[in-house]
């Protein structure tokens, strides 16, 4: 193989990895953004399971102050 062929493989290697990372870091965004978003949806739950654990701590506090 001459020293020609044999940088045209190793350039057509190199193309191909960088594509593939393409691809695999286009796909690693794509999830990113969807477990942003998740967790912000995580977030907003558990305050409201926070709020209405606390409002039911005060209700039960009032029953027996009574």
């Amino acid at each position: 193989m001459s020293d020609t062929e044999e940088f045209e493989q190793k350039l057509d290697q190199l193309i191909a990895t960088c594509q593939q990372l393409k691809r695999e870091n286009a796909s690693l965004r794509e999830r990113e953004v969807g477990l942003v978003g998740e967790r912000g949806t995580l977030l907003e739950q558990n305050e409201m399971a926070r709020k209405k654990i606390k409002d039911m701590i005060d209700r039960l506090r009032s029953l027996s102050a009574e």
